[in-house]
């Protein structure tokens, strides 16, 4: 029998400590099944997906509760969410490989790539380059122009980036973070520009194909029954419920894509590797352009968490192309989440831990996917863990507490005896806004009834709420209410009518204060 050296023994049980303390390193956190199953519970969200990947390897691909509420069939690797705005670093990253090819560059004037686009002012319209459009600091407002695609609209990407022309911006160009959709959609219509490739079509070819990336979509317009994909869920008049997906193929580069934990998985791989696949020789980006895209474009202002979230405050937040970047606990985060009707996501990756992160859901509810995105950042930076689920939980219900406060005493200031100062036919008839075009009002059943022409959901009572404002309730309950305010001339007729969102909750993308309808016959 052959007896070791107490050094050679020594030094094996060192190598075998280091070994098995790079595998805890590398392992999810232990309790992460069960912290799933507290968040979901928590917020109430019937299904997840979660992805890890650690040193270059899937840690985690797997799937949590299921695909819609009261179906036991159960969410897998597999199963397609929609991921919203996640799709801009798709879009980035088909750009960046076009740059690599000297196809373009970021810093090319966007009228040179798409003849004829034009913004609200000459200069912007001249200056505005391709790095522009990915940086929301045009000049734009918050989402404005979103009620062009959302809810789904009948306008295409090219009647989209025309109309552009006729938005009127809220600050100088290059001044302020404001975050957009319509210029991502735009950045995404350089593609078949200089390609002669639809944007669809391109990422198909050269990102989800090269990367394996199966079981993913640029639009859920062709989903049919036995497809695996999740529904999406939203709190309707108070209880969460299964809403139709919304198809948003006419501002796709912005936020039509579908994915999977499988497939994000390979993504997120890539994105850690610079541009380079992990299992073959090649690359979808070369590394320059990777670290083109994390570099800060737009500095974000930073407020001041709630108290049980105070931790998060970060020292440094920009935006990049197609990504935010931003600290915590001494490391930069890169990253983005994504929300479209029923679904918000969440990707996050640590470039110095090597560690990406993904949490789809399909359901409406980001405290969920940032307390599972935070238990596994802390487990991997080895910090004390933190009740996350009950930290984001105690600053949603403040925040729904205090929208209902805000509507409670809007409720009791109004003047609910007044009422409105032309007979309810007087206001009947078709106006026109700028941007978005023609809506009509009609009478309908000794009410009033709105409809936004170009968008088919969008009907609603006009019920009167005080003097010359009638709130907008829509008969599809997922779109956000709102006031429709009408100003009248001297002489009694209408000038115009203005619209506001009735809750403070609403999502931005209803940008009806961007909105100015004018009569019809008014030139």
């Amino acid at each position: 029998m052959v007896k070791l050296h107490r050094s050679v023994l020594v030094i094996i049980t060192v190598l075998l400590a280091s070994a098995a303390s790079l595998c805890a390193q590398a392992a999810a956190p232990p309790d992460l099944d069960s912290y799933v199953a507290n968040s979901m519970k928590t917020f109430d969200v019937p299904g997840m997906a979660v992805a890890i990947v650690k040193d270059g390897k899937i840690v985690v691909a797997k799937g949590y509760g299921v695909r819609k509420l009261g179906d036991p069939t159960p969410v897998d690797e597999h199963t397609m969410f929609g991921i919203g705005s996640n799709t801009k670093a798709f879009t980035t990253a088909a750009l960046a490989g076009l740059v690599d090819a000297g196809k373009l560059s970021w810093d090319d004037p966007v009228y040179q790539r798409l003849p004829g686009f034009m913004m609200y002012d000459p200069y912007v319209s001249h200056e505005m380059t391709i790095r522009d459009l990915l940086t929301h600091r045009s000049g734009m407002g918050l989402g404005e122009g979103d009620l062009l695609f959302w809810p789904h609209s009948t306008y295409t990407r090219d009647e989209i980036v025309y109309k552009l022309r006729f938005m009127k911006p809220a600050s100088s160009f290059r001044s302020h973070y404001a975050y957009d959709n319509l210029l991502y959609m735009t950045a995404g219509q350089i593609i078949p520009a200089v390609t002669g490739t639809s944007w669809d079509d391109y990422i198909r070819q050269h990102i989800f194909q090269p990367l394996g990336m199966n079981h993913s979509t640029v639009s859920n317009a062709a989903f049919k029954a036995g497809d695996d994909y999740a529904f999406p869920h939203e709190r309707v008049d108070g209880r969460l419920q299964v809403i139709p997906l919304e198809v948003l193929d006419n501002v796709g580069p912005a936020g039509s894509i579908n994915s999977c934990a499988a497939d994000m998985a390979k993504w997120v791989q890539l994105q850690l590797n610079h541009g380079k696949f992990v299992d073959r020789e090649g690359s979808l980006f070369s590394e320059r352009q990777s670290k083109e895209m994390w570099t800060p474009q737009t500095i974000l202002p930073i407020g001041e968490p709630s108290p049980a979230l105070a931790t998060l405050k970060p020292n440094f937040a920009d935006y990049a192309l197609g990504w935010g970047v931003r600290d915590y606990r001494g490391r930069k985060l890169v990253g983005h989440t994504g929300g479209v009707a029923g679904f918000v996501s969440r990707v996050m990756l640590v470039p110095q831990e090597n560690l990406g992160v993904v949490v789809l859901t399909n359901a409406e509810e980001g405290g969920a996917f940032d307390s599972i995105l935070y238990h596994v950042l802390d487990h991997y930076f080895g910090l004390p863990p933190t009740d996350w689920v009950a930290a984001f939980k105690s600053v949603k219900d403040r925040e729904v507490e205090e929208a209902a406060e805000t509507m409670k005493r809007a409720e009791a200031a109004r003047a609910a005896d007044s009422k409105p100062s032309l007979p309810l036919e007087k206001y009947a008839g078709v106006y026109n806004d700028a941007w978005y075009g023609p809506i009509t009002i009609r009478m309908q059943n000794s009410g009033l009834v709105i409809t936004f022409d170009h968008t088919p959901t969008m009907i609603g009572d006009l019920q009167h709420w005080q003097f010359d404002t009638f709130k907008a309730h829509w008969r599809d309950r997922t779109i956000e209410d709102a006031f429709l305010t009408f100003s009248l001339n001297p002489d009694g007729s209408i000038d115009s009518a203005r619209m506001a969102a009735v809750s403070p909750l609403a999502d931005f993308s209803f940008d009806y204060q961007d909105l100015l309808f004018k009569p019809a016959a008014q030139k």
